[in-house]
């Protein structure tokens, strides 16, 4: 929940939007930073980098200088937000939503999941978490997943914010990449040991509670200890709801 107090905005983590055990999910954090920035609008595209993991249930700041936000706690910088003009996505392709659905037999979390607290994609209640499962669309390079919205996601006003949003777009990149090969043809290192690092994303039109949405996801490269992916959410009818960039960040050897 957050209060205004001038620049300077109160965020306390809910339990239930989790990632990584004890720390908030990264999608979600960055849509929420997303939205302080642009005040809910979707005029332009912003980039969030996660400098450490952000804690649960505990008072933080959400301070605005210029056209920058930063989460803070204390002295401790953890999140940076900022608008990047003229961004071009180049959106993975639509899959339509029954193909999408399919795919997720094919998830591998349902196996071995690194976080299956996570509130994106993690074995979660139904109605409690997203439970977006992307798994491998034959004869392609993408992952997918058939998005129902629960209708306990939406604010006190009855919408689904952005920061559910870009929950939706944060994981589905990871399990993209934890398929994908490396540049050496090898396969690149599990997205079960690598933390996102900053996400990039503009949300073009709104979801609706109950509705069903494709998420579709795409490694795009990787470099050094750095991996790449895009992601989207699409109606049914093929239309881009929202787009994002991922980097995740790999161990040091």
């Amino acid at each position: 929940m957050t209060a205004a107090a001038g620049l300077r905005t109160v965020l306390i983590v809910p339990e239930r939007f989790r990632g990584p055990e004890g720390t908030a999910n990264g999608g979600w954090i960055a849509g929420t930073l997303a939205s302080s920035l642009t005040g809910g609008g979707h005029d332009s595209a912003v980039e969030v980098t996660l400098h450490k993991p952000v804690p649960l249930e505990t008072e933080l700041a959400i301070e605005h200088v210029g056209n920058t936000v930063a989460l803070v706690q204390g002295d401790r910088h953890l999140v940076e937000a900022i608008p990047v003009l003229g961004q071009v996505f180049e959106a993975p392709p639509f899959v339509a939503f029954n193909d999408a659905a399919r795919a997720e037999a094919g998830f591998p979390g349902q196996v071995r999941h690194p976080i299956a607290g996570c509130f994106a994609c993690g074995l979660r209640e139904p109605g409690d978490g997203l439970r977006i499962f992307p798994g491998p669309i034959e004869g392609t390079d993408l992952v997918a997943a058939g998005w129902r919205v629960p209708v306990g996601v939406t604010d006190e006003n009855g919408v689904v914010p952005d920061s559910i949003i870009w929950a939706a777009l944060d994981c589905a990149t990871g399990w993209a990449g934890y398929r994908a090969e490396g540049s050496d043809g090898g396969p690149v290192q599990p997205v079960e040991s690598a933390l996102l690092g900053r996400l990039t994303g503009q949300v073009f039109g709104r979801v609706y509670p109950g509705g069903r949405y494709s998420v579709v996801a795409r490694a795009v490269g990787s470099e050094g200890r750095k991996l790449f992916g895009a992601s989207a959410v699409y109606e049914a009818d093929g239309t881009l709801i929202a787009a994002a960039e991922a980097t995740w960040i790999t161990p040091r050897p």
